[in-house]
């Protein structure tokens, strides 16, 4: 096989990986068989969202973590024979519902196909490591699952959570927040970052990001007046903060949707 991941042997009970638009070829040609299973890419991150709904809120958080972990191209992943065997029936059937076209009348079968292959297939897909320290995460981006301890929120969390999600417009301090949860500023600090693996302030930068997209979708509102809207009343710094979130400044935001429309 020659891709991204350079020029690689494969031999039967391999799976290949590829990215979107990325190219893939083989050689010797026509002497191999291969089933193909095509995912969408709003559909791969609506599952993301929902894995990992315990502290992902939407598909724009989906999107960022998937970036974060999901960087290679190109993968080799090897099942061998036995693990591959048990796939065929299921990439069968799965092939002849898709020829047949009846994606409503087969829509739980084919789902359900997809998640028990998904199942033997996902836990072999390499992952790239985070190269940030848990200080650096806790002030950036939600920490991945396995660094993470899934205990229930406390009540002080929630609150603190439900009034940053409920008021993102308000000028919050950490001493504000604590106070209305009842806490010192370093203990809600703390248990903040224990549930949702970000400060408060963060978190509430994130809430403003996802507030200030939505708006450059659904309104005509100017940049400017979204920004004071959600929170942000230096542009400057609001676009910086929603670039490091979307991975796109507010303008570019916006002509992309409509672009897209």
């Amino acid at each position: 096989m020659f891709s991204e991941f350079g020029q690689q042997p494969v031999k039967v009970g391999d799976v290949i990986l590829l990215g979107a638009n990325v190219l893939c070829g083989s050689q010797p040609e026509k002497h191999v068989t291969v089933s193909t299973v095509y995912l969408d890419t709003d559909y791969v991150l609506d599952q993301v969202r929902w894995q990992y709904s315990g502290f992902i809120r939407d598909r724009l958080d989906a999107q960022s973590f998937a970036d974060n972990i999901y960087t290679e191209p190109a993968q080799v992943l090897s099942l061998g024979e036995a693990r591959a065997g048990t796939l065929m029936p299921w990439l069968d059937e799965l092939v002849e519902l898709s020829i047949d076209g009846g994606f409503a009348r087969h829509f739980f079968r084919m789902q359900a196909l997809w998640f028990s292959i998904a199942h033997v297939v996902c836990p072999l897909i390499k992952v790239s490591p985070v190269r940030l320290s848990e200080t650096q995460r806790a002030h950036t981006r939600a920490t991945l699952p396995r660094d993470r301890r899934f205990a229930p929120l406390r009540v002080e969390v929630r609150k603190a959570a439900e009034l940053l999600r409920n008021k993102p417009e308000q000028r919050w301090t950490l001493g504000e927040l604590a106070a209305e949860a009842h806490l010192s500023s370093s203990r809600l600090s703390s248990v903040f970052v224990d549930a949702y693996g970000k400060t408060p302030l963060a978190y509430l930068t994130m809430i403003r990001a996802e507030l200030l997209a939505k708006y450059l979708r659904e309104t005509d509102l100017s940049v400017t007046a979204a920004m004071h809207r959600v929170g942000w009343h230096s542009r400057g710094h609001g676009t910086e903060l929603f670039r490091q979130y979307v991975g796109l400044t507010p303008g570019s935001y916006r002509q992309m949707r409509r672009s897209a429309e």
